[in-house]
């Protein structure tokens, strides 16, 4: 794994990379972390840094290991990760090994972040802010109901902004 300059992610398509190709949001240590799909979430700049914006429902269990974490990583997989995000996105890690279950290769980077070694793309984040959302606060309450119904899935979600402190690009190997 090579680590790279973060300017270098304006040469990635930010709709495709979150919202087609998906992710891995990983917190912990090597020896205790775990690790859950999004597909919702931004890259950009704020407060004079490159933010990463991920949203996570209270109830997964990645949501505890981010609580107690400074730091967390994104990590893509590229297209053939989908069956890892399929397991990542479905199951909790309170009820099955997520590593076993998919093969990934956990690998530790700087201030012990967690990646793989498949991954084709990692970006090691620092929180700065969390909010949660809160139903009065919907202007388009279209997407309250569509996104937070009765329907199995959880409650709303915390969202976080994540300082990018540091890339990496790897090899993919699935």
């Amino acid at each position: 794994m090579q680590q790279i300059d973060i300017t270098e992610l304006g040469k990635e398509n930010v709709f495709e990379l979150i919202g087609k190709e998906w992710g891995l949001v990983t917190a912990g240590t090597l020896d205790n972390f775990n690790m859950m799909t999004v597909s919702w979430g931004a890259l950009g700049e704020l407060w004079g840094k490159h933010v990463a914006i991920v949203f996570i429902r209270p109830e997964r269990y990645t949501h505890d290991f981010v609580e107690q974490q400074n730091r967390l990583t994104l990590t893509f997989l590229g297209e053939t990760g989908r069956a890892a995000h399929k397991v990542c996105g479905s199951k909790s890690g309170r009820d099955l090994d997520k590593v076993a279950a998919t093969g990934l290769k956990p690998l530790a980077l700087a201030d012990d972040a967690v990646t793989f070694e498949q991954a084709r793309l990692t970006l090691v984040c620092r929180k700065m802010y969390k909010g949660h959302f809160e139903p009065e606060k919907f202007l388009d309450k279209e997407q309250l109901e569509r996104w937070y119904n009765d329907r199995p899935g959880g409650g709303l979600h915390d969202v976080y902004f994540l300082e990018i402190e540091a890339a990496y690009k790897g090899e993919i190997s699935l």
